[in-house]
Formats: C-alpha cells, structure tokens, sequence
C-alpha cells in the first residue's frame, strides 16, 4: 500500500509546490522592511527575466547563469553551502539502522518465521550460495524497490548525489540478505532492491525537493515539513536531525525543476471474455495519477526528467488482477539536447520500471536503454511531442498462470530480454489532445518454466477540454500475451479493457510552453 499512500500526499501536497516563490539568485535584506513583501517583488522579477514567451527569439531572451540556474531561475544543484556531504559514517549507520527496524518488527511485531536470526543462520547464509527466491510477487517487485529508497536517501538525504547514494543502496540490500533474514540471500533481490530502489528514491527525493521551502515560516512551513517526511520519511528524519526543520533561509537551497500532476478519474469498463475486443463485462471505479517532472530540452543529469504513472481499479467486476493495476515509469541518466530545424530532441540513457498486475499477466521489470524525446511545433498552439525507447531488461518478473508451476510455490518465472515503448501526443492548444501509447516486452526465462513470452501493451487516448484544466476523456487498453514454453503447449491470449474519465491536469505555471 505504500506506492498509494506515496501518491496520494503527491496529490495532496502539489498545490504547495505551485505557490513557491522563485527567488534564485535573489536574497532578502532584514532592513528593507516586509519579509513577505519582498518576496512577492522578486517573484514578479524572476517570472519576468525567465518568462518563456511566445515569439521571443533565443538570442533575444534572457536567461539566467546556466551553470547555475536553468530557464526557469531555479537552481541545478542544491546549494552545496546549505547541503553539506556528511561524513561517511552517519548515511552507513542510518543504513544499518533500517535494516534493524526491519528486523525488529519482523521478529518482535509481525512474528514472521524468517525474522529469527541468529550468529547460525549468519553463518549459514554467508556460507551458502544465493539462490532466486519465492517470495510473493508484490512484496518482490514493489516492497523492496521501496525498501530500497530508504537506503538510497539515507546519502541523498545527507549531501550525497545521486550516484555516490547508489553504493548505499547496494550495501544496504546485501547487508539485509545475508543478515536480516533467516531464509537464504536472492538474487533477484540483490539486483532489483538497489537499482530500483534508487531510480523511485530519487523521485521521492525531487518531488520532497518541490514540496519543501526553506524561506518560508508558520503554518505553510509545517504543511511542508509533514508532507515531505510522510513522501521521503528518511529525508524527514535528517532533516530534524540537522536542525533543517526551523531554519530559515532568505534564498532558495534546492535543485528544482517543473512538475505536473495528472488525475484520471471514471470508470473502467472490464469485458468479461478475455480474446473479446468489446464483449460484455463489469465496471470497475478507476483512478490514475501521473507526474511528469522536469523539461526534456533542459535535462541533462540523473532524473532531471522522470515520469512516473500509477493506475488503480477496485469494484465487483471479475478480475484475477490487484487493486494496483499497473505502476510504471522512467528517468533520465544521461542525455544531450539539441534543434533539428524547428524541432526540439533529447538523446540520453534512461532507465526504466514497470509494474503490471493484470488479468492476463503479471510483470515486473527493471531496464535499462536508449531513448529519444522530440517536439515539434505544427502551428502557433498544435505540437506533437514523441519519445520513442528501446532498452535492455535484465530482470523481469513474468507470469505463468497458463501453465502449473514445476516449483509449486512461485506463479511467476525470472527472465530477461528487450523492451520497446513509444509515446506520442499531438496537442490540438487547448481545446483536445490525442495519445498512442504502445509497449512491447520480448522475455526469455531464465528461471522456471523453460520458453518465452511476448507481451504487448497499447493505450490510445483522446481527450477534449470541458473548462480550464478539466478534460473527459476515452482510453482503450489491449493487453496481448504469446507464452511459447518448452514442456507445454504454445498459448496466445487477449483483453481489453475501456476507460471513460475526467482529466485534471495541474501544470506547474513556470511551465507553461513547454513540454505538456
């Protein structure tokens, strides 16, 4: 249940993230008078000099120091002065102490079988060859990425960046799989715990970024305060430790890049015969919320772009599939921008996670790839925007529900192979979008029943404004799987699914202009 709790405080906490006062290079003098005053004045600066206006020529418009600031005037480092690398002790002990927490309530809380340790099973496990686990799915591929964060931020959270936190993480998780459980050290955990646990860790840590505003005091400082720590509690605990809590800054301390929120709200249609195109079936209550943080055409380091899109049902209508129907998402690694003609392109290494628990199939996986993100202006308010990836997947999770398992135990096998996605928008201004979304996962086991699955994903979707940032929406969902195994027959399956939705887009107003 983490992920939804994660995403509903986003949702809560966004509109603080609207109303921050961007005031970069800006401070305040004590003895010019009105704190709140002076603010407001430099806000009006900023949105001035950094304003993206239409038909302003790139040698005309001013723009901030760009090693420093980007186009919106917030800072491209939190500011070293403020965030200070702490020693390497504290981040290794907070590490060790959630391991400790875990194992506390494994063992004194829960009462879980696996929580009693001792110097034997110790003993045991370093002596022991890992092996690829049986664990639930969920707990797999959602409970550990997040128990990942919480290693990650233990650095990021203490001035570390985003690649000398990724060690922690490491450590972190094979720490806790050769002494925080009974059972023998996985693989699979080893591998999917650090690597996805420090992509979703730091996107936890930029949304608390957004959220958190040190110049402010009083009732929105505490409102700021809470709902960092409830998104980031890692972050949050660090933060009373330094004394962060209560101080105040007269200037920004905080990398900050746009973020928008989009919320899906309807009904989701569920046919009941899984090869049916549209067949009768059940309704289910649906909500989706998705977070597209940064600028594509100004991203250049780990994350200063990421998407992140959550997709829950929950009703009577027939379904073997969770109430988390899909978790997925990328960020950005490395990439370069450049202009073809009039078209805007990103290049750059992305990594990506994808979490699916479907009627037909259940998939997790993390990959890593290549991919291309342009923007192309058709006429003063219709853009076309694209980003088109192919990557490699080195772990995934797949289902076998076609077929018993030989184990017994596990209702998914372990693979790897290639993933592709493509996303395209054409942007009607205002008034209508239309979407085409299309995944594709080639999969070959590893580990348990012996073949390979294709997977096929495609979501087409219009909407059609009813007022300001209001939209109703249609989206049609068809989830294709071939399963082609060794010691059974070959099977091919089908479902679609159909969405009728209101859409509430919340754009970050820096934003507006850019990459919707």
């Amino acid at each position: 249940m983490k992920p939804i709790y994660t995403l509903l405080l986003i949702l809560c906490t966004y509109t603080l993230t609207r109303a921050q006062e961007k005031a970069a290079p800006d401070t305040i003098n004590p003895a010019t008078g009105n704190r709140e005053l002076q603010l407001k004045l430099i806000k009006a600066r900023k949105e001035k000099l950094f304003a993206d206006s239409i038909g302003q020529s790139e040698a005309t418009k001013l723009k901030p120091d760009s090693t420093l600031y980007n186009s919106y005037g917030d800072l491209l480092h939190d500011d070293p002065d403020y965030n200070k690398r702490q020693p390497l002790w504290k981040p290794t002990l907070q590490v060790l102490g959630v391991n400790a927490l875990f194992m506390g309530y494994n063992r004194y809380i829960a009462k879980a079988d696996y929580g009693y340790v001792d110097f034997d099973t110790w003993k045991t496990n370093l002596r022991s060859e890992p092996e690829w686990d049986i664990d639930d799915f969920r707990i797999n591929f959602i409970g550990h990425p997040y128990q990942g964060t919480l290693y990650f931020n233990a650095a990021r959270s203490q001035g570390y960046t985003y690649w000398q936190s990724l060690p922690f993480a490491v450590a972190g998780s094979l720490t806790w799989e050769y002494f925080g459980e009974n059972t023998l050290p996985s693989y699979n955990d080893m591998i999917y715990t650090p690597l996805n646990g420090a992509a979703l860790g730091e996107i936890l840590y930029r949304v608390s970024s957004n959220i958190l505003d040190d110049r402010t005091r009083g009732r929105e400082r505490v409102m700021r305060e809470v709902a960092a720590g409830l998104i980031n509690p890692v972050r949050g605990l660090n933060r009373l430790l330094q004394g962060k809590t209560s101080q105040v800054t007269n200037k920004e301390v905080y990398e900050k890049d746009p973020m928008n929120v989009t919320l899906f709200a309807g009904v989701h249609r569920i046919n009941r015969e899984r090869n049916d195109v549209f067949g009768e079936g059940g309704n289910n209550a649906m909500l989706n919320i998705q977070l597209d943080y940064g600028d594509p055409f100004e991203a250049k380091k780990p994350f200063d772009l990421f998407r992140l899109r959550a997709e829950f049902s929950t009703g009577k209508a027939d379904t073997v599939g969770g109430t988390i129907n899909n978790l997925t998402g990328y960020g950005l690694l490395t990439g370069r921008n450049s202009k073809l003609g009039k078209m805007d392109v990103l290049a750059g290494a992305f990594q990506y996670y994808d979490y699916w628990d479907t009627r037909n199939f259940v998939l997790g996986s993390l990959g890593f790839g290549g991919g291309v993100f342009t923007r192309l202006p058709l006429s003063k308010e219709i853009n076309l925007h694209t980003n088109a990836h192919l990557g490699l997947t080195p772990l995934a999770g797949n289902s076998n529900r076609s077929a018993p398992d030989s184990l017994g135990q596990r209702d998914y096998i372990y693979a790897h192979g290639v993933q592709g996605k493509i996303e395209s928008t054409l942007s009607l201004g205002k008034h209508a979008s239309l979407a085409f979304v299309y995944y594709h996962f080639w999969l070959k086991t590893f580990e348990g029943l012996d073949g390979h699955n294709s997977i096929g994903i495609v979501r087409p979707r219009v909407t059609v404004r009813l007022v300001k940032n209001l939209s109703l929406g249609y989206e049609y969902f068809g989830y294709t799987t071939d399963r082609h195994l060794r010691d059974f027959s070959d099977q091919y399956s089908m479902i679609t699914d159909q969405k009728i939705f209101l859409q509430l887009y919340l754009e970050n107003p820096q934003r507006r202009g850019r990459y919707n």
